[in-house]
């Protein structure tokens, strides 16, 4: 179990989860709510680094917003920025994945001082990869119209607990290498629930305008960037665009992974991870 803290900050009390020992680093997702329960990518970390795990505003325990623009991740960056100074570290590391890699890239690009090393996984500096044929968010894509359904059932009142649970599942695995793993991956409770809110600005208010492609060629903060080679959500071209555009990046690829190569190719995730922890 995760230890919980309040971090008392100028911009509001954050709750985080605590573990592991070593250098901090902190990981958070733009849209998901955590617990003591940990979460699948985090617990990858907690034997190289004393791992934060950050609820950002309207997650948990964290501060209600008053302001919708409190939501992006320009504002969400100044927070994590307040946390960490809060905290007392003169430097920290961030993972990501997904829009929490997304959100690492704005946070360096912002406070790229107060980073010494970062990670961004199944990430993209473009709104483009909604739009690409191998994403099933893309009208391109074979599987987009159950996609979408599967999301009307996720979000409706109307829908029943287990509706809901089956559309998730369902949805997940279109994002797994062999979906018939599902229940070997997902066998150990954890946590990481959507925070409709924060979703909801994401698509509505950020992703129609996101492109800070040109902004992360000015990073030189030492970056991990990792992609599954067959990800349904992010396809590989969008994290290989960003290790070229960034200065001081290494690109991992997993062959036999999707979107979540920290649960399907779990051994060589170990790696990367020794080698972000002793590489920088």
């Amino acid at each position: 179990m995760w230890e919980q803290k309040l971090i008392n900050t100028q911009r509001g009390v954050f709750e985080v989860f605590v573990a592991g020992s070593g250098e901090p680093l902190f990981i958070t997702h733009l849209y998901s709510e955590f617990n003591e329960r940990g979460n699948y990518f985090a617990d990858m970390f907690v034997d190289s680094f004393s791992v934060f795990l950050i609820n950002l505003k309207e997650a948990g325990n964290s501060p209600r917003i008053k302001n919708e623009v409190e939501l992006s991740m320009r504002e969400t960056s100044e927070d994590l920025e307040a946390i960490r100074l809060a905290l007392g570290f003169k430097t920290w590391s961030f993972a990501g994945h997904s829009t929490g890699g997304m959100l690492g890239l704005v946070y360096a690009e912002k406070h790229s001082s107060s980073l010494k090393r970062l990670m961004v996984g199944g990430a993209a500096a473009t709104k483009a990869y909604m739009e690409h044929k191998d994403s099933i968010y893309s009208y391109k894509h074979p599987l987009n119209q159950r996609v979408r359904e599967l999301l009307s059932i996720i979000k409706s009142s109307d829908s029943t607990k287990e509706e809901r649970m089956q559309a998730v599942r369902e949805w997940t695995e279109m994002s797994i290498y062999e979906p018939s793993r599902f229940d070997e991956f997902f066998s150990i409770p954890s946590s990481g629930k959507v925070v409709q809110k924060r979703l909801d600005y994401y698509i509505n208010n950020e992703l129609p305008t996101y492109d800070i492609r040109d902004h992360i060629t000015h990073s030189s903060t030492p970056t991990t960037v990792f992609c599954g080679r067959h990800d349904s959500q992010c396809p590989i071209v969008y994290s290989e665009e960003i290790h070229n555009r960034l200065l001081n990046s290494k690109l991992f690829i997993f062959e036999t992974s999707n979107h979540f190569p920290h649960l399907e190719e779990k051994e060589r995730f170990r790696e990367m991870v020794r080698d972000f922890r002793h590489s920088y």
